[in-house]
């Protein structure tokens, strides 16, 4: 399906939202030479989802419904538990909780047309479908990861796990976009990269907290 340009540009700067959050986590951990988990990095991954979650509405495009709806809420837990909530307008959070109320009361509104637009787009079938729904399905899942770890620590932190994932997710999302022919989806994952590197940190971490504990 073809969309207007400015649906396409939208699409690219909440994936571009999405790139940044990584770009500036990966600067930080390359700098301290340990996986950081800035405060920054959960601020942007809620902009970019609602972003996001726009642009898979204007084009039709379940799968990506589906995925910003795995993530979402998990982003504002983050930001509650690093008290970044204290700073911002309550009336901000309570848009925010809202707004995938707000998209899933669009489509319960009228059911019947949402499956046809959505379920059974002809640019999309339903193969593809639900591969793209897997792909986003396993990138959106190291959020649900990353949530377990870091409530039994009581603190925000992006574990080993979280990187095997998106690099995993990325990978499947890129093949996706190739398919449907969706260059910001391809194009958004750019990240992938920065992924991989905080992969190798994370991993260089664990050996060196291994060492540690074998010689003392």
């Amino acid at each position: 399906m073809d969309s207007p340009g400015w649906v396409y540009l939208l699409g690219l700067a909440g994936m571009g939202i999405y790139g940044l959050r990584v770009l500036i986590q990966w600067y930080l951990s390359e700098k301290s030479h340990q996986v950081e988990t800035p405060g920054i990095y959960w601020v942007l991954s809620s902009i970019g989802a609602v972003v996001l979650y726009i642009y898979g509405w204007l084009r039709k495009d379940f799968s990506i419904i589906f995925g910003e709806s795995v993530g979402y809420y998990i982003y504002m837990w983050n930001i509650g538990i690093m008290g970044l909530y204290k700073k911002v307008p309550k009336i901000v959070i309570v848009l925010q909780a809202l707004f995938p109320v707000v998209i899933l009361a669009l489509i319960v509104r009228d059911i019947p047309t949402f499956v046809d637009t959505f379920l059974k787009n002809e640019d999309v079938p339903l193969n593809l479908l639900l591969f793209g729904v897997l792909a986003q399905f396993t990138f959106e899942i190291r959020s649900v990861y990353q949530l377990v770890y870091s409530y039994r620590r009581r603190q925000s932190f992006l574990p080993l796990g979280h990187w095997v994932l998106a690099v995993i997710g990325s990978s499947m999302i890129i093949a996706y976009g190739l398919i449907r022919h969706d260059w910001v989806l391809v194009i958004g994952q750019f990240s992938i990269v920065f992924s991989i590197r905080n992969l190798m940190i994370s991993i260089s971490e664990q050996r060196r907290g291994r060492n540690q504990t074998s010689s003392s």
